[in-house]
């Protein structure tokens, strides 16, 4: 198993993860000109809009991620964003553009660690992976309703995928060495 490539997981920020979408969980700036609320009770802030893509719907799923698997299958969506928040412990999430053709572009191939209070957006056309280190984690996720719908019936009875594909790629390992963003 040492022939494996072997992909360093990053700290999350929000220029590092720029190409593939958004960060999210990114502090309120009350002096900033997002829109927001702060009192001794509560704050709260605008972070982005989801789009679920022309005529989509959002839907609120929850996710337990328990892989811990070498990443060797990628999976995109096509027309809608895609959010990821943990809630219950980190995961480590791997990311790649699409090249013209829609396949991944592993030259641009990145993991990140996102904490619990962080989040990522993904942009449509971005190619992706998640694993955990040990266990289960939880994580909320927003995504559009025919996505899910298609997916499951992709996965479980082999139906085509048109808003989804999944790509195998040769197995990358992922490695913490608490390594910055880069």
């Amino acid at each position: 198993m040492n022939d494996l490539e072997s992909l360093d997981v990053l700290v999350l920020s929000a220029e590092a993860f720029m190409p593939y979408g958004r960060m999210l969980g990114k502090p309120f700036d009350p002096e900033g000109d997002v829109p927001g609320f702060t009192n001794a009770a509560t704050d709260f802030w605008h972070t982005h809009l989801f789009d679920p893509g022309e005529g989509g719907r959002t839907e609120v799923l929850w996710v337990n991620y328990r892989s811990q698997a070498d990443v060797a299958v990628l999976e995109v969506h096509r027309l809608t964003e895609q959010a990821i928040v943990p809630l219950t412990g980190p995961i480590m999430h791997v990311v790649a553009v699409s090249l013209a053709d829609g396949s991944p572009d592993l030259s641009s191939l990145k993991a990140f660690r996102i904490e619990p209070g962080q989040g990522i957006c993904m942009q449509p056309g971005c190619w992706h992976a998640s694993r955990v280190e040990a266990g289960e984690v939880t994580c909320l996720m927003l995504t559009r309703h025919s996505t899910t719908l298609e997916l499951i019936e992709h996965m479980t009875r082999g139906a085509p995928a048109r808003e989804s594909a999944l790509q195998p790629i040769a197995p990358r390992r992922l490695i913490e060495n608490n390594s910055t963003s880069k």
